[in-house]
């Protein structure tokens, strides 16, 4: 699994992703309890990107802001997401810093808007949030 301190950047990224507004944030709403049960089942095989993209994601904080990604402020985490998602990055990746962080966009909405039995969605927040209800 991940260590603590990628679960701290990890919490920062989805809440980036997914702020918090009149609902949860990606956080808040379980995306970390989805992301978990998928690194350890269907995204075991990306364990180690993630790993290796949170890893890049604090190099690149340190690199150009002095600290890692969660100590930044939201404003400059923003900036610092959309260099990543250019490919402008400073520092050295393991990974492809664009690739992860698509990957990782992808992985948070789906754990957000996904149906709660998966581990995220927690007391389908996004669902009422869009006015979706289950019917049958």
């Amino acid at each position: 699994m991940i260590s603590e301190q990628e679960r701290h950047t990890l919490r920062a990224l989805v809440d980036r992703l997914i702020p918090r507004d009149d609902f949860p944030s990606g956080w808040e709403a379980g995306v970390g309890d989805y992301l978990d049960r998928q690194l350890a089942g269907d995204l075991a095989p990306m364990l180690e990107q993630y790993r290796a993209g949170l890893g890049g994601l604090d190099a690149e904080a340190h690199a150009t802001g002095g600290v890692g990604f969660a100590a930044l402020d939201p404003g400059a985490q923003d900036d610092l997401l959309r260099r990543v998602e250019l490919g402008q990055t400073q520092a050295e990746w393991p990974v492809d810093p664009a690739t992860f962080l698509r990957d990782a966009a992808e992985h948070a909405a789906e754990g957000y808007y996904g149906d709660p039995g998966n581990g995220g969605n927690h007391d389908e927040v996004s669902w009422r949030m869009i006015g979706f209800r289950v019917t049958g």
